[in-house]
């Protein structure tokens, strides 16, 4: 992150500390700077600024925080503002890292006010960086290209690589957010050549490769994710102490996800858990939840739990994937509460757009088939607007479930579609998923040859890439009867208890659910097969085979 240290002359120990930082031998930059002190100020502020440095780099937030503030507060007694202000955007950065906002705030307050007559240096473009970072984290999009682009100019002016790549990536991610994606990822593409050059120092070039590869990840464009993977590998492999190589590997992990490579995965998230727990919160508490998700995907639902636990607890509440977990638990309305609470605090349409098909999974679940058909619609304007393949095939397969709920005979074919998309993509855990929801559809048409082949070709990719509980319920789908009457799972589960004699309360205990929503599934039962009491709902149950013994 240091630019430069000192100017003039130098002593020769402070000099040691430079040469190890220039060369990235951040634990030895650590020792040395500890092990001095100087009596005159600019060499004291510069051996703090260089010990932050190399704290930063080997993990130790903390640490590196309390000699940055201290650096910070000596340049600002000598009057240094240019290098007192640079001391607090980083200060920004740190504490921000540490999913500290009000903290990180009050130190760009302070950046401003020592860098606001001082416009023509690279640390005033750093200021305008993160301006613009805080303006498109609050949906300020035009506000934020506005500084961006102001940095960008300074960068050229001043023939800055960082501040140059910085800006790039920066305006990248904005023009991604306004809808325009070739323009996007463009700028993130060109800050890239900086890095592969080898002209940017490790901050920089973390940061825009793993800025780029999360934006590929957002917009579903996984094969410019994958070639620049290697790279970002490659130079993680370089820094094994720094916090971006943690970063990364959960960009990297999600990749081999979507390859299917589900165990490699899991590896990575857990080892980016054990790099990010002691330096980046808010990452920290991604790896966790990339590490829950992969292991409800490989059947794990005890060990997915305690992954999901974990990043709630880092980061103070629930995400998406565990409504998906409590889905599989049969805890359906804990996963509607997740899912309507993770998705109201997603601002981004991107974002919003990763989120809207787990909310379609989880209402069509419930029974909330009118939530669904919102959340739908919302998809459904967003991938107009966006447009790319990862997108589409996500809406067919949204579009698919929810008609397939509706007993919509279109079904069949938008599932077919979505099918097609996967396959295309590449992506063969959605592929098997879309081919279960068609094996449904097929089956409600009456297709049961077609339905048995397209589960037997879920169970067949299910078990390819080892998700074991996926493919012992299609297995299961495959061998069981047709549903009669258009029931969904759910709602025999529900008629299979009412036959037992439970009341509505004490199916909602049984099925983790609450009565209102009880309620709602035993409406739809009735008039599914046409009867006004529960006695007549008892004798379809029995007429049908569906009544189970009572354990």
């Amino acid at each position: 992150m240091v630019d430069s240290v000192g100017t003039g002359e130098v002593d020769e120990t402070l000099r040691a500390v430079q040469e190890a930082v220039a060369r990235h031998d951040w634990t030895v930059a650590l020792d040395l700077a500890r092990a001095l002190r100087f009596d005159d100020p600019r060499h004291e502020a510069e051996r703090l600024d260089l010990e932050s440095e190399a704290a930063w780099w080997v993990g130790r937030l903390e640490d590196c925080i309390t000699a940055r503030e201290e650096a910070y507060r000596r340049y600002d007694e000598l009057g240094d503002h240019r290098r007192a202000g640079q001391c607090a955007v980083w200060l920004w950065e740190h504490h921000t890292m540490c999913a500290r906002p009000a903290v990180a705030g009050g130190w760009l307050r302070r950046a401003r006010r020592a860098l606001d007559t001082d416009e023509e240096c690279v640390e005033h473009g750093n200021l305008l960086l993160r301006e613009a970072e805080t303006a498109h984290g609050s949906a300020e999009l035009e506000r934020a290209i506005g500084l961006a682009t102001r940095a960008l100019e300074l960068g050229r002016r001043l023939r800055s690589a960082d501040l140059e790549a910085e800006a790039l990536q920066t305006i990248g991610r904005i023009l991604l957010d306004q809808g325009e994606l070739d323009a996007g990822m463009g700028h993130m593409d060109e800050a890239m050549l900086f890095a592969v050059e080898g002209r940017l120092r490790p901050y920089s070039t973390g940061k825009v490769y793993c800025s780029l590869i999360a934006a590929c990840e957002e917009i579903g464009d996984f094969d410019r994710a994958a070639e620049w993977t290697e790279v970002t590998s490659r130079w993680s492999g370089q820094h094994p102490f720094a916090i971006f190589p943690g970063i990364c590997r959960v960009h990297r992990a999600l990749v081999l996800k979507r390859r299917g490579s589900l165990e490699e995965a899991e590896r990575e998230a857990e080892r980016a858990c054990e790099e990010l727990g002691q330096s980046h919160v808010a990452n920290s508490a991604a790896a966790y939840a990339e590490v829950g998700d992969i292991r409800r995907r490989l059947g794990q639902l005890d060990r997915a739990e305690e992954a999901f636990n974990r990043s709630q607890e880092i980061r103070g509440g629930p995400c998406g994937g565990l409504a998906i977990l409590r889905v599989a638990q049969g805890r359906v309305d804990e996963a509607m509460t997740i899912v309507t609470e993770c998705t109201a605090k997603q601002a981004n349409r991107l974002g919003r757009a990763s989120m809207l098909p787990l909310v379609v999974q989880v209402a069509v679940a419930a029974g909330e088939l009118e939530v669904a058909e919102r959340a739908l619609g919302e998809l459904g304007a967003i991938v107009e607007d966006f447009g790319t393949p990862n997108l589409r095939a996500t809406e067919r397969s949204t579009r698919g479930r929810l008609e397939l709920a509706r007993h919509d005979p279109a079904a069949r074919d938008t599932l077919q579609q979505a099918v097609d998309a996967w396959r295309e993509l590449d992506v063969p855990y959605e592929e098997a998923t879309a081919r279960t929801l068609l094996g449904q559809a097929l089956r409600a048409a009456g297709d049961e040859q077609a339905a048995t082949a397209s589960f037997a070709g879920a169970a067949r990719l299910f078990d390819q890439i080892g998700a074991r509980l996926d493919a012992q319920q299609v297995v299961g789908d495959t061998g069981s009867r047709p549903r009669p009457s258009g029931l969904t799972e759910r709602e025999v589960e529900v008629l299979q208890l009412i036959a037992g004699g439970l009341t509505n309360n004490e199916i909602a205990s049984e099925l983790f659910l609450s009565a209102k929503t009880v309620s709602r599934h035993l409406s739809n039962i009735f008039t599914k097969i046409g009867v006004s009491s529960r006695a007549g709902a008892t004798a379809f149950a029995f007429e049908h085979r569906l009544v189970r013994p009572r354990r």
